[in-house]
């Protein structure tokens, strides 16, 4: 492979809005894609990978090129010839790389690949959290799962379209896919592509969202007809399949504390056909209490460490505080004594989080099921998603049924 300059800077420009200012991975690699439009779809493909690996190996690299944050631009090139060079490319003769010591950098990878928080390249506190709650075993293969690329998996809309005749859809545009074994709805690209720029997404055919988060909304058990509350719909990936799986009957209150989240969701709701959803802000504890005891089914898509996601996100690892985990469990626990409130006798109710941990996770579900409140459900199952099991992203789910 022979490097380009422009791509190079759009990759260093990258890195730095990431690493150093704060921004989101997925939102810098949008804007970068848009800088040239002379750029095909390989140039865009190794920009994007390109700042997605680094970012996810951004402790090894910084490591083998003897560096530390904040990167300034010359740390930044560093880095990347670390990337570079552990890829096999060969170097070009740019000002950028004249001191970079190849064989040292290889010897130095071999070192530090024996220890595992290098090797998968994460803070020391995430890999202490994962080892203590998950096993060392079980964090080991975990973690290093996270560190590969995520598929892209759609999720048919059955409102509009069924499995097969999607599949036929964008194979007429030589887009490749194939069928995810007990993923009824699910589609995934042999190669990745834009599938957003598809007349089949722009007819509302299909929504891209990962195998595991295709299952939460199976789990809640929903029937056309019924009453069902979404609370943490934030942009409505989940909300959108409870409306498919109800086909379109009966009504969905799709609920977040964020009015911009659910604005989002009314314009995928209107691509997709989706019409039994109605969107409610949670701006004060009223809306909750005006839904005490009515719904069927209650979903809570609790938020999380994020932790089961990582794939697809690699840059949170750099974002999240071992203080962000504590706040997020007493969120999760205050949230599940406050929306468990919704369901009616006899109703049922989810709690997923896309998050590894069992104290984000099971314990939850323990301590709820213990508490005042709480002895009001059962138990019915549980579902515990690893991505070095699956394939997908790490996810978990409880569901419980309320006396």
């Amino acid at each position: 492979m022979r490097l380009h300059k422009n791509l190079c800077f759009a990759v260093i420009d990258g890195l730095h809005l990431i690493f150093n200012e704060g921004e989101y991975a997925d939102k810098v690699i949008q804007k970068l894609l848009k800088r040239d439009k002379r750029w095909g779809s390989r140039d865009r493909g190794f920009i994007a990978e390109t700042v997605y690996s680094i970012v996810r190996y951004k402790r090894l690299y910084a490591e083998i090129a003897d560096v530390k944050d904040p990167f300034d631009r010359d740390n930044l090139w560093r880095i990347f010839a670390v990337w570079a060079t552990l890829k096999g490319i060969k170097l070009p003769d740019w000002k950028y790389f004249t001191s970079t010591p190849t064989r040292k950098i290889k010897g130095r990878f071999d070192e530090l690949s024996k220890i595992r928080k290098f090797r998968e390249s994460i803070p020391d506190w995430i890999d202490d959290i994962g080892s203590q709650e998950l096993g060392d075993d079980l964090w080991t293969k975990e973690i290093a799962a996270q560190n590969q690329q995520a598929d892209v998996i759609l999720r048919t809309n059955t409102l509009k379209i069924n499995k097969k005749e999607l599949q036929k859809e964008l194979e007429a545009v030589n887009i490749e896919t194939e069928f995810v074994n007990n993923h009824a709805s699910a589609l995934k690209l042999r190669e990745r592509a834009n599938v957003f720029q598809t007349e089949a997404f722009k007819k509302g055919f299909f929504e891209v969202q990962d195998a595991s988060s295709q299952l939460v909304a199976e789990f809640l058990d929903v029937k056309p007809g019924m009453k069902v509350v979404d609370t943490c719909a934030g942009a409505g990936g989940k909300t959108l399949h409870l409306a498919a799986l109800m086909e379109n009957k009966g009504q969905i209150i799709a609920m977040d504390i964020y009015e911009s989240k659910l604005k989002k969701l009314k314009i995928r709701a209107r691509r997709n056909g989706a019409h039994n959803i109605e969107m409610k802000v949670i701006d004060s504890t009223k809306p909750i209490k005006k839904l005490h005891n009515k719904a069927d089914r209650v979903l809570i898509d609790a938020p999380c460490s994020g932790l089961g996601v990582l794939r697809r996100n690699p840059d949170a690892k750099w974002k999240l505080e071992p203080e962000f985990i504590d706040t997020i469990r007493e969120v999760q626990k205050e949230i599940l004594q406050s929306y468990s409130k919704m369901v009616k006798p006899g109703g049922k109710l989810v709690y997923a989080t896309c998050s590894v941990l069992p104290s984000e996770n099971e314990d939850q579900v323990k301590n709820f099921l213990n508490s005042d409140f709480g002895k009001e459900f059962t138990f019915v199952k549980q579902k515990n998603i690893f991505a070095h099991k699956s394939g997908f992203d790490g996810f978990y789910m409880a569901l419980l049924e309320r006396k």
